[in-house]
């Protein structure tokens, strides 16, 4: 059956015009001419003010166009999502929104601050402290972390942060007050950063039966500090901001990152995927994994098998199956015969963009440390920050009671490994 061109057209108008507005019972549609304004409808009478209606008498593909932006329906599941069908051009497309928990959203961004302080200071007690046989005391480990930290949370300068450190202290989340100098130290020392890598995995484990669907991948931050060389090439001097690499394993439902690893701004993505998923896999059950097509090898198909999770990794168009392994063979002609549902499988990886997207609006897109040891434990404490304020949320919103140390070893027994 020949669609009508009017209507056919009417359905380009109700696709890409987002000037049809409707006022008492007259519909507004813009003309389709840059400049001739717009056509006044009345779908009541099946009326439009456009010369194809008043002359021809036709259903002009404005009547179409209003009409069909009129019976766009929105149903109401039980599950308190909402399915918006609309037309658009010549298919119809249903998009699923969810519901946000107002109240307990509320909740957790008015008490995020001080729940963020009580849930360091008791990840923080898994510290051992190390032997210090000469000279003067030094502060706790566990208070340097808390912190550094402490700091990268406030998003402000050393020097305005240390107000906030002080009612830290007073609330008796710090034993000793450490100096600003202290703090920097913290993220200058290169064992920091073994220390906050357990950290990070031990905040995500209170969310472990809520995770089985993870994704990998990598973002950069930018630094404060600019690396200057001679091209001999051009015969000029080259200047180029520092950066930092990190990356991630989340979980697709709370955001979490369960795993992290830091390497040169250059490392390859897809030689990191088998340590994060060796890492995430010791602490959390792993149904399903999805990456993007830089992580497409055989080896990781084959690490992830071997974990007992499945690979959801797309195949660039270039790839050949022929002389791969019966695992990497049997995902490309699972990607190829059934393209329809590996994407509605696969949709959960973009939840990693979200998480990289929450970690930098609410902590930044760059670091504020000048050496490479400090920016990538800045990095790490930035994700450790992230995971903080996940637990938060899931305390408000699912009504959990974390507690650390409970199924993992402490920091000491981690650090010297």
């Amino acid at each position: 059956m020949t669609m009508d061109p009017r209507h056919h057209r009417g359905l380009i108008i109700a696709a890409t015009s987002r000037a049809i507005r409707q006022k008492g019972g007259i519909w507004s549609v813009p003309s389709q001419q840059h400049g001739h304004g717009s056509y006044h409808v009345n779908l009541r009478t099946q009326k439009c003010s456009c010369l194809d209606h008043v002359e021809g008498g036709h259903k002009c593909k404005h009547l179409w166009a209003a009409e069909i932006v009129y019976q766009r329906q929105f149903e109401f599941n039980e599950d308190g999502t909402v399915t918006e069908t609309e037309t658009v051009a010549v298919q119809t497309v249903k998009r699923t929104t969810y519901s946000q928990n107002w109240p307990a959203y509320d909740a957790a961004q008015i008490n995020e601050k001080s729940t963020f302080q009580t849930l360091l200071r008791d990840l923080c007690k898994g510290i051992v402290e190390p032997k210090n046989n000469m000279g003067r005391p030094r502060i706790p480990l566990s208070d340097a972390i808390f912190a550094a930290v402490y700091k990268v949370y406030s998003t402000v300068s050393g020097r305005r942060y240390m107000s906030d450190l002080r009612e830290a202290h007073e609330k008796g989340h710090v034993t000793r007050l450490p100096a600003k100098s202290s703090v920097f130290a913290v993220l200058e020392s290169e064992s920091t950063a073994e220390v906050l890598r357990a950290l990070i995995e031990e905040s995500a484990m209170p969310l472990k039966a809520m995770e089985s669907h993870f994704s990998c991948d990598s973002s950069g931050f930018s630094g404060s500090r600019f690396d200057r060389w001679y091209d001999h090439k051009f015969g000029e001097v080259q200047i180029k901001r520092t950066w930092v690499k990190a990356h991630i394993m989340c979980g697709a439902k709370t955001n979490v990152i369960t795993a992290v690893e830091i390497h040169e701004k250059e490392a390859n993505d897809g030689k990191q995927l088998p340590a994060l998923v060796k890492s995430t896999a010791e602490r959390f059950s792993i149904s399903e994994l999805s990456a993007d097509k830089a992580y497409g090898n055989s080896r990781n198909f084959e690490v992830i098998e071997d974990v007992g999770a499945t690979a959801l990794i797309p195949f660039k168009k270039n790839t050949s199956a022929k002389c791969a392994s019966d695992l990497y063979r049997k995902a490309y002609h699972y990607f190829q015969a059934k393209r329809e549902e590996f994407d509605r499988r696969y949709h959960k990886r973009s939840n990693i963009e979200s998480t990289f997207s929450m970690l930098k609006a609410k902590f930044g897109d760059s670091v504020r440390s000048k050496t490479d040891v400090a920016m990538k434990n800045e990095v790490l404490a930035k994700i450790l920050c992230h995971n903080l304020c996940c637990l938060i949320s899931a305390i408000y919103e699912l009504g959990i009671a974390p507690t650390f140390w409970t199924e993992t070893a402490t920091v000491q027994n981690v650090t010297s490994a």
